[in-house]
Order: structure tokens, then C-alpha cells, then sequence
């Protein structure tokens, strides 16, 4: 694909500035978007000059509240649709704990993040890839997405949302030029990790956002419908696609009442 221009949602930090890294590296212009002004700053002071197709990757930064309307609104206001070649859905949020532990509106908080942000921008987006006859759009998924995760029920929920939209659209756009990619990351290092008390996880057992990054760009350039990094992940999906949906809700079950001394 020629350089074009890329919008990040979620850049300022893990996967999202990964990609944003990935696509500068390979010439693309750039929006940023973030709730941290001053982390999408430092990101694009470092970005700039990193374009390897010869002369500067420029890039624009939009601080703003994606999980409100207000801050989708500023954000739509701040870029013009038809200029944007790749949509990149990054931006997510998960809250641990059962459902009914959880503040009702953390719960709205990520529906609006993870489903109705996302949801949005694609409406918003698609029609001028549609009239150009090109574009990619890539969502930010989970393995979570494939199953139920207990203690992370609505986060879950969320993700297989975002995975099913994709998977339908990538359908509905068949022979238009724009493609839809569903990348499904299983346990990667970063700062959501970190509220999650990742620390508790193996190191072994985790990716690196950049090789994340590095999977999800393949897997777009390709047009891969769904790209799921690190073969253990990919075991895992398989392995839980051909067992009895009972079991593997109940071991996600057991799994969520085991507290690790």
C-alpha cells in the first residue's frame, strides 16, 4: 500500500504507540488520539523524522475523551474523513472484578470506549473509503473475544462485539477496496496490563506490544480478516473452538476464582 495517512485511536501508550510506530516507520502519515496530551506530544516529536520513504512523517495529535460524545465530537471535528486511508480502533478499556462488584459507570465508560467510539468512527470513516475504492480499517480485539471470561464479563462481551462487526463488514465490503481487520492479542505488556495486576503473569506467557504491532500491520497490509499473534494464543482459540461451550466457561470460572498467594 502507498504512503497514505493513519488514524490511531488509544496511541499514547502499549499497542496503540506501537502501531503508531509501525506506520511511521513505514512512511505514513499520522492523527493520534488519546486522552494524554503530553504522552501524544513526546510521541510525535519522536515520529516526525522516522518515515523510511524519504522526507518527514507528519503527524497531528488530538487529545480527547473518546469514551464521551463531547470527545468524539472534537475529534470528528478535527479531521476530515475522506483523507484518512487506514482506521486504526486501538483505544480500550477493562475493568476486573464480577459484574456485580463493578460501578455501573465504569461499565458505561467501556461500552462507550470499546464499542460505541469504535462503532462510530468506522460510520464515520467507511463512506469515503467506499467512494475512493481503497482503505483499511483495523479493530483492536482480544482473544477474549472468542470466549467468555468471567471477572471480565463485560470486557469480553465488548470484544466480541468488536470482533463479529468485523467479521460481518469484512463481508458487506467484499469487492469495494476497503478491507476490515480484527487483530486478537492475547496477554501483552502494558500499562491496561498493569492495572490488571499483570505483574502476577509469567513473563513467558506475554507478548511485547511491539511484536503485537508488527503482527497487526502484516495482518492489515495482507487483508486478513482476523490475525491472532504468538502461536500459544492461536492454540489456545483453536483448542477452545472445538470443546463444549459448558467446559470452557467452566474452566474460565475456575480460573477466575483462583487467587494466587
Amino acid at each position: 500500500m502507498a504512503r497514505g495517512k493513519a488514524l490511531i485511536t488509544g496511541a499514547s501508550s502499549g499497542i496503540g504507540e506501537a502501531l503508531a510506530r509501525q506506520f511511521a516507520e513505514k512512511g505514513f502519515d499520522l492523527i493520534i488520539t488519546a486522552r494524554r496530551e503530553s504522552r501524544l506530544q513526546d510521541l510525535a516529536e519522536a515520529l516526525e523524522n522516522g518515515g523510511d520513504l524519504g522526507g518527514d512523517v507528519k503527524v497531528q495529535i488530538v487529545a480527547c475523551d473518546l469514551s464521551t460524545t463531547t470527545g468524539m465530537d472534537y475529534l470528528l471535528d478535527a479531521i476530515d474523513p475522506s483523507s484518512i486511508d487506514v482506521l486504526v480502533n486501538n483505544a480500550g478499556v477493562a475493568y476486573p472484578g464480577t459484574f456485580p462488584e463493578q460501578n455501573f459507570e465504569d461499565i458505561a465508560s467501556l461500552l462507550s470506549l470499546n464499542i460505541t467510539a469504535l462503532t462510530r468512527l468506522i460510520h464515520a470513516i467507511l463512506p469515503s473509503m467506499i467512494e475512493k475504492g481503497a482503505g483499511r480499517i483495523m479493530n483492536v480485539a482480544s482473544v477474549a473475544s472468542f470466549q467468555p471470561v468471567p471477572s471480565m464479563s463485560v470486557y469480553a462481551a465488548s470484544k466480541a462485539f468488536v470482533l463479529s462487526l468485523t467479521e460481518s463488514l469484512s463481508e458487506e465490503l467484499k469487492g469495494s477496496g476497503v478491507s476490515t481487520t480484527a487483530l486478537c492479542p492475547g496477554i501483552t505488556k502494558t500499562d491496561l496490563l498493569e492495572n490488571l495486576q499483570g505483574a502476577q503473569i509469567p513473563p513467558f506467557m506475554m507478548s511485547t506490544s511491539k511484536e503485537v504491532a508488527r503482527e497487526g500491520y502484516e495482518a492489515l497490509m495482507n487483508k486478513e480478516v482476523i490475525r491472532i499473534p504468538g502461536i500459544a494464543n492461536q492454540a489456545a482459540v483453536t483448542w477452545a473452538k472445538h470443546q463444549p461451550r459448558w467446559l470452557v466457561r467452566g474452566l474460565g470460572g475456575l480460573a477466575a476464582r483462583f487467587k494466587p498467594n
